[in-house]
């Protein structure tokens, strides 16, 4: 199978729509109200709000560049490996569309119970040390993936598709980099607790519409995926 033009405008508007994934948004409200309750100080908020930032660029990347090649080795042997991921895909953007109709109603892409858990205990450890929060930063990327992952595993198979060259894999350095702007933005508007919950408020009225955007934008990659392979 010849490689294809990677479709720039999908890959961006991709990014820019997964970058308003309500998963990412709660864990770092939660995040930034406990820094200001434990350290009260907007420097020491700044240095582990962008620390854990950093750190889920990262993961994500890394994350990024590992699948990649299985993805790539998986779609060599039959195109019906990459028909697979996109069926997957257009079922992982039902679900997402069905929690603006059904929000919280049978089965979602969100972050486990347990994970949620040990994130808000891993937050209460964090220390004066940056690694702490560069800790909790990767440790969130990960079990976020089953909530965030779905559009990531779709941009990594429109690039396998297109062919791993250094252009496309710059490509996921700046779809990475879309993805925690927001996240950036957050952190330096974030004005303490009070402030957080109105953030909050925001993101729970709003989440219906994002899981949404995020629905359509996982269609359009396993529609477009299907027509391409066949």
């Amino acid at each position: 199978m010849e490689p294809t033009n990677l479709t720039i405008p999908l890959l961006v508007g991709a990014a820019v729509i997964d970058s308003i994934n309500p998963c990412a948004f709660g864990v770092l409200i939660f995040l930034l109200a406990y820094l200001y309750k434990a350290f009260g100080s907007k420097k020491h908020v700044l240095l582990h709000g962008l620390t854990y930032i950093a750190a889920v660029f990262v993961t994500y990347l890394v994350a990024g560049l590992i699948l990649l090649p299985v993805i790539q080795q998986l779609g060599s042997f039959t195109a019906g490996a990459y028909i697979a991921i996109a069926i997957l895909l257009i079922f992982f953007g039902i679900l997402e569309i069905k929690d603006f109709f059904f929000y919280g109603k049978g089965p979602s892409l969100s972050i486990l119970p347990s994970a949620s858990k040990r994130i808000e205990m891993y937050t209460k450890r964090i220390t004066g040390k940056l690694s702490t929060s560069f800790l909790l930063g990767v440790f969130v990327a990960i079990v976020e993936l089953p909530c965030t992952g779905a559009v990531y595993l779709g941009v990594l198979t429109l690039i396998s598709l297109a062919g791993v060259t250094v252009n496309n894999l710059l490509l996921l350095v700046i779809y990475n980099l879309l993805f925690v702007l927001p996240l950036i933005v957050i952190l330096f508007v974030f004005e303490g607790a009070s402030h957080g919950e109105k953030l909050e408020e925001w993101r729970k009225k709003y989440r219906r519409h994002m899981r949404l955007l995020i629905g359509i934008v996982l269609l359009l990659i396993g529609w477009w995926m299907i027509a391409f392979v066949l």
